[in-house]
């Protein structure tokens, strides 16, 4: 091989040698895929969310304590067992109350004989003097007697009813069907008449409502009727109902306050259940709205990525209304059709290529 032909060759081979590194800088973007939804006008419900309680309502929540020191004799409903109105709940021996109610009808009774016998004297008298028999003097006396002998017989009642009331503070009867939901004594225990002594504790399970701390800020959102959804927390499914009471003042310090809410049925949750609650507040009927996860913020901006026609992702500045945990309301950006991502958005560039599936 001659010099000539040797560099020919050298040269070809050069050239193959940068045709195939050509080939291999190609640079070819695969498609992101993404999801996404069309946006389409519904009714958006702005809400109002708190964190609450399950609690009796009033007159439907009964602490039982003692009237005084005092053994418990009898108790013979135990918690979680039913009552209903009147059924005996604790029976107590305050030996005391029992002497006063002797004491004081032994008193009735001598201001009662008091009474009688000033009367007969009176009613004698009258007769004499009539007949010129006696002064007087004499009848007013007596009249006099009789009267002291009346307003005796009705302070000596009056104590003895006193006493008879105490009396009957020692029976406790159930004042409405409910249920035993704490039991802290047994019979044979002596109890104090403190309000943290706690006998027995009745709720009413039909009458439960929801206290929810709504922020301040939210209240004037809050109007009474409005339609309520009661979560359990990590619960999906709702207990439906509508706000009862919201507060006529607040505390000029603090950062919520409290609003009552009634269940539209009877609830199968316990007293005590801690749950959150939606309260509707506004009703915007017609609007645009998209999943929350859609909505993205740049500093100052908020924009969402819109899916084109041309197969690529369009970064869309947007104004946000109300919003919720779930969805935005959308009053300037979008129109109807537009079909934004809810899923691969985040971090994908303006005009990126896209792959799109359309969310059910």
């Amino acid at each position: 091989m001659n010099l000539k032909t040797l560099a020919l060759a050298v040269a070809l081979l050069a050239l193959a040698g940068c045709s195939k590194q050509a080939v291999e800088q190609v640079d070819t973007e695969a498609a992101a895929q993404v999801t996404t939804v069309a946006v389409a006008p519904q009714m958006f419900e702005g809400v109002v969310s708190a964190a609450g309680v399950v609690t009796a309502a009033p007159g439907a929540d009964w602490t039982i304590t003692a009237p005084e020191h005092a053994r418990i004799v009898e108790m013979p409903k135990a918690e979680g067992d039913r009552v209903k109105t009147g059924e005996l709940l604790v029976r107590f021996e305050i030996p005391s109350l029992a002497t006063d109610v002797t004491t004081h009808r032994g008193e009735a009774q001598a201001a009662q004989a008091h009474l009688d016998n000033a009367q007969a004297n009176v009613t004698r008298l009258t007769t004499l003097v009539d007949h010129g028999v006696a002064a007087q003097k004499e009848l007013e006396d007596a009249r006099r007697d009789l009267n002291e002998a009346k307003a005796a017989l009705a302070q000596a009642q009056a104590a003895l009813q006193n006493a008879e009331v105490a009396a009957s503070r020692t029976v406790v009867h159930a004042q409405f069907p409910g249920v035993v939901a704490k039991r802290a004594h047994n019979p044979g225990d002596m109890v104090e008449a403190t309000s943290s002594d706690v006998i027995l504790r009745i709720i009413d399970p039909a009458k439960l409502q929801v206290v929810a701390a709504v922020a301040i800020a939210d209240l004037s959102r809050v109007q009474i009727g409005k339609p309520v959804r009661i979560f359990v927390p990590g619960g999906d499914e709702a207990e439906k109902g509508k706000v009862l009471t919201r507060p006529a003042a607040v505390e000029q310090t603090g950062v919520a306050a409290d609003v009552r809410v009634s269940f539209s049925e009877q609830t199968h949750l316990a007293a005590g259940t801690p749950v959150r609650v939606e309260i509707v507040a506004e009703q915007h009927p017609n609007v645009l709205t998209v999943p929350a996860i859609a909505v993205i913020h740049d500093d100052e901006d908020t924009f969402v990525m819109v899916a084109g026609s041309d197969n690529q992702a369009h970064k869309r500045k947007v104004t946000v209304g109300l919003t919720t945990q779930k969805l935005a309301e959308i009053t300037a950006g979008l129109k109807a059709g537009d079909l934004v991502i809810v899923q691969g958005q985040q971090g994908l560039p303006d005009n990126a290529a896209i792959a799109q599936s359309q969310s059910k």
